[in-house]
Parts: C-alpha cells; sequence; structure tokens
C-alpha cells in the first residue's frame, strides 16, 4: 500500500507522509575515505542503511550526505558517485528509514545530512523548524519542471527544493468490463450496479477509506465544488492556515455525495489498504480509487486495466486529487553549503538523473523534457499526469499536520451513516482549528 494513503488515514499526522524504508542490516563502511580537493572521489560505493530505525550515523569526514529512502537509495548512489569523480570530493548515500523525524532531531545537534530526499509537504515544518535552506534554482532552470511541481517546492514565496517526480490518485478501471472509463459519478455508479446485478462483479467501486477515515482520498470529493476544500488560499496561491474550509457550502455538499456514495455502498469503512487493490484486482470490483502505487499488482494479476481522470459530481464539476512532489532539500546545517546546492541544483535538473528516478517508483518526472520522453512510450505515465492536470500541491503548510486525523475521521463517520456531512464537517473544524491554535 501507497506510504501516503495509509499515512494520510493515521490519527496523529506529524509523522504521516514521511517516506519508508528498509532498515535492518548493519552500517557498512566506505572503502575509501578522504577529504575534498583529492583527485580521487571516495564514496560509500553502496547505500548506507542503519542498523533497526535508528538514524544514520554522520561520518565527520565526509564533505557530503545524503539521506534517501531504501527504494530511491541505488539511484541516488549512482548520480552521488559521479558527483564525487567530477568534483574530487567524498560523498556518502545513507539510507533513512524515518526522513523527516530524524532529520530535524540530527540537524538540532549537527549530526545531520547536507541533503534529503522527500515529500514536498514536509516543507512548512521542516523551515518552520529552521532545518533546510532556499536553493539557487535560476528561473530558467525552474522553468523547465511542470508548472504544478515548482509551486509545491516553494513556502512563503521562497524555493526550498528541486523536484523530480509527481504523483496523484485516478480512477484505474477495468477494461475488460468497462471499456470506457465513466466522466460522472452517476454513470461509473450506474455501469457498476449493472455489473454487480449481472454477476459480473461483486461492488461497484473499490477506494480506501477505513474506519477512521483516509483525508488523501476524500479531499476530491470537496475539491469538486466551487468553494470546497481544506484551507483557502491567498492572494499569491499559498494556503491559508487561518482559513479553514472543511465545512463550506462546496465542502459540505462534497460530504453529502460521501455520504449518498455510503449509502448506496459504493463506498465503505470497510476497505482500506489491505483490500483496496486486492478488490480490483481480482474482478470484484470493476473500479479502482487509487494511485501509481497501485499498477504493479494489477499487471501481476492481470488485469485488462485504464487510467483516467476522477468523475465529476453532480451540481458540482470534476473530481480534483491532490499533487504530491517528491524533491530534494538541502540542510540549512549543511558541512558544505555550496557543495550541496551544487549536487541539488545542477545534477537534479538532468534528464538523466530525473529518468533514473523515474524508474523506481513509475511517477511521472517533474522535469518536462523528462516527462516529454517517458509520455511518448509509456501511457500509463501520461494518463496519470491528465488525471492530475487539474489538481493542487498538497499543502506544504504545518497546520496540515492537524487536518489528516479529524477530516479523516469526519469522512468515515459521513460514509457510515454516523452523522450528517453538515454537523460532522462543523465538528471537524472546530477539532482541527484547536489543534492548530495548541500548534
Amino acid at each position: 500500500m501507497h506510504k501516503r494513503a495509509l499515512g494520510a488515514a493515521a490519527v496523529t499526522g506529524v509523522a504521516a507522509l514521511a517516506l519508508s524504508a528498509c532498515g535492518g542490516s548493519s552500517p557498512t563502511t566506505p572503502s575509501n575515505t578522504g577529504a575534498a580537493g583529492t583527485s580521487k572521489a571516495t564514496t560509500s560505493g553502496t547505500p548506507e542503511t542503519p542498523s533497526g530505525t535508528a538514524a544514520p550515523v554522520r561520518d565527520a569526514n565526509v564533505d557530503l550526505v545524503i539521506w534517501t529512502d531504501a527504494d530511491r537509495s541505488k539511484a541516488v548512489q549512482k548520480y552521488a558517485d559521479q558527483f564525487a569523480a567530477e568534483n574530487g570530493v567524498s560523498v556518502k548515500v545513507q539510507i533513512s528509514t524515518d526522513t523527516r523525524a530524524q532529520f530535524k532531531d540530527a540537524t538540532k545537534v549537527g549530526k545531520g545530512p547536507d541533503v534529503i530526499v522527500g515529500a514536498h509537504d514536509w516543507l512548512g515544518e521542516l523551515v518552520q523548524n529552521s532545518t533546510v535552506a532556499p536553493v539557487n534554482l535560476s528561473s530558467d532552470v525552474a522553468a523547465k519542471f511542470l508548472p504544478s511541481a515548482i509551486a509545491a517546492t516553494k513556502f512563503n514565496g521562497q524555493s526550498y527544493g528541486v523536484p523530480y517526480a509527481v504523483e496523484n490518485i485516478g480512477l484505474m478501471y477495468n477494461k475488460d468490463l468497462v471499456p470506457n472509463p465513466p466522466k460522472t459519478m452517476e454513470e461509473l455508479v450506474a455501469t457498476g450496479e449493472k455489473l454487480v446485478k449481472e454477476g459480473k462483479a461483486k461492488q461497484v467501486l473499490s477506494q480506501f477509506v477505513s474506519k477512521v477515515g483516509n483525508a488523501y482520498f476524500a479531499y476530491p470529493y470537496l475539491s469538486a465544488f466551487s468553494d470546497g476544500g481544506i484551507f483557502a488560499t491567498k492572494d499569491n496561491g499559498d494556503y491559508d492556515p487561518n482559513k479553514l474550509i472543511v465545512n463550506s457550502p462546496g465542502s459540505v455538499k462534497g460530504g453529502e455525495v460521501l455520504a449518498e456514495l455510503g449509502k448506496e455502498k459504493v463506498l465503505s469503512t470497510n476497505v482500506d489498504d489491505t483490500n483496496q487493490d486486492a478488490l480490483f484486482d481480482t474482478k470484484a470490483a470493476p473500479f479502482m480509487i487509487s494511485g501509481p502505487w497501485s499498477v504493479a499488482k494489477a499487471k501481476e494479476a492481470g488485469i485488462n486495466y485504464g487510467i483516467a481522470p476522477l468523475p465529476s459530481l453532480a451540481g458540482g464539476g470534476a473530481m480534483k486529487p491532490f499533487l504530491g512532489v517528491q524533491m530534494f532539500y538541502v540542510s540549512s546545517k549543511a558541512k558544505n553549503a555550496a557543495l550541496a546546492q551544487e549536487f541539488v541544483t545542477n545534477y537534479i535538473p538532468r534528464k538523466d538523473v530525473q529518468l533514473a528516478l523515474f524508474e523506481v517508483g513509475k511517477r511521472p518526472p517533474a522535469l518536462k523534457e523528462a516527462y516529454d520522453e517517458v509520455a511518448a512510450s509509456d501511457p500509463d505515465v501520461k494518463a496519470w499526469y491528465e488525471a492530475g492536470v487539474d489538481g493542487k500541491p498538497m499543502p506544504n503548510i504545518p497546520a496540515m499536520n492537524s487536518v489528516w486525523g479529524p477530516f479523516g475521521q469526519a469522512t468515515a463517520d459521513i460514509i457510515a451513516g454516523k452523522a450528517g456531512a453538515q454537523a460532522r464537517l462543523d465538528a471537524a473544524a472546530k477539532e482541527i482549528a484547536a489543534n492548530i491554535a495548541k500548534g
């Protein structure tokens, strides 16, 4: 199950969206050590994995230390080795099991990395804790990226990272059962119910809800209405933590759609990360709302799947998903800030680097040139991008940590019929506002 979806459902949001990594092995010792300026590059050769869940231990003699998750570590290591060789410096790539939390703690005591790889929605918290530095990305280089990806790297108008991938949810459908994707939720429900009646499916739709809810998957129902969402935006496009809109008229309309779909058994709190993919992959459901992380399992199951934008809702418009952006950050306490900036701003914008990182998770590359190349040969990439083209970056403000649990639980209660949309979203807004006030 994709870790963002699981994190968004968690009651506590502080570490909700941290990328996971594989730990457990003993740290490895680099075969070469040396100081900056030597003619021979010195790297660890392979990513270093800490023991258990402990944070990586920084080698004081290394010029540049990069923290990433296990999935991306080999790709990052390849270019770290190149960077080391070209600049005659020592570079170490380390695998962090809880990058955001470990980075914050290690940076406080001067033992953190120089560069970290992580999600854009960490940004507000990292800036608030003074642990990341602005990046010096020139305007001409920034223009080479997808606008939504660059927008996600900014906080209070300042850019703090270089993006390499974007992701969002969309509608996956079984093409053997549904040749053409539905444009509206009404069409989706009618098609699904017909298939169930004919004995070709057991339920209409598979979507992560769970008993505690999932704010990430529930948000698009609110976004389909003009003033629906979580936070209003300022004139400059930034989210405004002082203007909560989870119980706005538009959001309530979205909540009422959730209630109706729950009543019709289209959405169910019995569907979560343990069975969402299985329902689609066993043909029990002809439709599934999910993201790129579900493709591998569908392929393995032999499903003839298609990918389409989320359907529109009656009285509103198209459901618009959150956009997630993965990026490289520079630590505010980097041992060699110039070296860290050089790696992030001159290496990560390269097409070959973006393509290598794409191969890891198959998310659309953030660099336009890389995206165009991949989309020309991979229809899935193009389809996921088009499913999120009207989406907005997930809020990267610290206040968002106060939203995940209360909002997710509210939507689960609405779907389960435990409370009406207006009353339950009013209560959620009150709880979220109180949490934000507490910091």
